[in-house]
Order: structure tokens, then C-alpha cells, then sequence
């Protein structure tokens, strides 16, 4: 029967290693883009409120598919908007 001693230095560079290999699995995946977001997030991305929101959707000016009671924006558009690039629909 053998006996290994485990040393500070050795506890050290073992939690130096699981580090470094977490930081390697963290930085590889990417997150995932949502393709549509919830009234919600497009408030909080374009930093206005409900009411500015619904006028956004009743001039047509941000297009929008509804489910129930819940409205669903386009991601791209959303983006688009806050480039000023979305002529298209009527966004400036």
C-alpha cells in the first residue's frame, strides 16, 4: 500500500488547471440569439415604455406577430432600429 502526500502547491496548480479549463469551455460557446423577443426585452433594449411600445405597433412603424396575448418583434428589426437602417418599414 502507497502513500501519496498532496501538497499546497500541488492543491494550487490543480485549481489553477480546472480554471483555466473552465475559462476554455465558457469562451467557446457562444449565446444563443434570439430570433424574436418579447414586448419586454424590446422596452428594455430600446429603453421605452408600454405606451410608446403599443403606438410603435398601432403607426405600423415596428412590425409584430401575435400569439394570445403575447406579442412577439422580429430581433432583426428590433437591431435595425436601433441602427437607424430599417427604411423599409417606415423606421428612420
Amino acid at each position: 500500500m502507497s502513500i501519496e502526500i498532496l501538497t499546497r502547491e500541488d492543491l494550487y496548480n490543480f485549481g489553477n488547471f480546472l480554471i483555466e479549463e473552465i475559462k476554455k469551455i465558457v469562451t467557446i460557446q457562444k449565446p444563443v440569439k434570439k430570433r424574436f423577443l418579447k414586448g419586454y426585452e424590446v422596452r428594455k433594449i430600446l429603453g421605452i415604455s408600454q405606451g410608446t411600445l403599443q403606438n410603435l405597433r398601432l403607426n405600423r412603424t415596428l412590425p409584430y406577430s401575435r400569439i394570445g396575448s403575447i406579442y412577439y418583434y422580429d430581433a432583426n428589426i428590433v437591431e435595425n432600429l436601433m441602427a437607424g437602417k430599417n427604411e423599409r418599414h417606415g423606421i428612420k
